[in-house]
């Protein structure tokens, strides 16, 4: 059986399951995870869209393989929630992750069965394809013509110890071949909000991805505002024009639902990226670590700019809640 097609899963015991959620509809996460639940207790959330399920004892309950369990998921999600979802199923999380990389919506990607069907399935993947593998150790990799994950799991320890460390290089050793001692770990999912701003075409003009998330900060901000709501870390995603995307993730000073803050911080995410006529085709925001602002606390400051700005928010905010959400925007976004 060739990597990738779908059978049973009769080997497989996890499964990675993304739901194909727009931003908008994120908060939808938990409902989906009580989903899973009706199938086994072992679930953990992967906010903002994700979950590993591990399916060990579901198998043995349902006397269904996991590729059999992923089609019941998939359709109770489609015809509860109108969500539908890609899956990957394989013996770990690891390779459940990598199969889903390649799973179409509607469809479930099966990791073959057995060492030989592993070994199949990792020999011809690039090293950035392996989880926790970051550009720099993929680029160092590829340099000394480690560029697959078979080049890599075939080898010697001490060469790759050389190259990336003693315990990461015995780690991607063990991951190359296939080896995987993570397990799911079920936790109940972080609430987060959301937004997306999509570009009407391929954008190259930083101005432009720089007043998308002027835009999207601001509104993060009056939601978590308008709902007593703070949050802790903010996470910037960019996609490209070849659907690739990158992901950085920052945690504040302090809580928070300042605009402000919000964009000073995203835009410092966004200029570390050191973008080169990028072709973006959409950029999104997501506040994470989300709590009451009741109980967070703030530093003092006695910045009048900084608290002139507090102000002006204050009275932005009850002018939109009066005469809604486009009452009041940032010069640059009224342009």
């Amino acid at each position: 059986m060739s990597a990738g097609a779908e059978a049973d899963g009769a080997g497989a015991d996890t499964l990675y399951v993304r739901f194909l959620l727009t931003p908008a509809r994120e908060a939808d996460l938990p409902r989906l995870l009580d989903l899973l639940g009706a199938f086994t207790p072992q679930v953990e959330a992967l906010p903002p869209d994700a979950a590993l399920v591990d399916v060990r004892g579901a198998r043995r309950y349902f006397r269904r393989g996991a590729a059999e369990l992923a089609a019941l998921i998939r359709v109770r999600a489609l015809a509860l929630y109108g969500v539908e979802c890609a899956i990957g199923a394989g013996p770990g999380p690891m390779l459940a992750r990598m199969a889903a990389r390649g799973a179409r919506p509607g469809t479930t990607r099966v990791v073959p069965e057995g060492p030989d069907g592993v070994r199949e399935f990792l020999a011809e993947r690039s090293v950035g394809e392996l989880p926790g593998i970051g550009r720099a150790t993929a680029r160092t990799l590829c340099e000394y013509g480690l560029d697959s994950l078979g080049k890599v799991g075939a080898a010697p320890l001490s060469t790759l110890q050389r190259l990336v460390g003693a315990r990461a290089g015995r780690e991607l050793g063990e991951k190359a071949r296939g080896i995987d001692r993570a397990r799911v770990t079920p936790n109940a999912a972080a609430r987060s909000l959301a937004v997306e701003r999509p570009f009407s075409r391929d954008e190259l003009d930083p101005f432009r991805h720089r007043r998308a998330l002027l835009s999207g900060a601001g509104e993060l901000g009056a939601r978590m505002r308008d709902e007593g709501q703070v949050c802790r870390t903010l996470t910037l995603t960019v996609r490209y024009a070849d659907r690739s995307t990158t992901v950085r993730t920052r945690t504040l000073p302090e809580p928070t639902a300042h605009s402000t803050a919000l964009t000073e911080a995203a835009y410092r995410m966004y200029e570390a990226l050191g973008l080169q006529r990028a072709r973006v085709r959409a950029v999104s925001l997501r506040a994470e670590g989300i709590g009451p602002a009741e109980g967070a606390a703030h530093q003092l400051t006695f910045d009048p700019v900084d608290e002139r700005a507090r102000r002006i928010e204050e009275v932005a905010d009850r002018a939109r809640e009066k005469f809604g959400p486009g009452a009041i925007v940032p010069g640059t976004l009224a342009a």
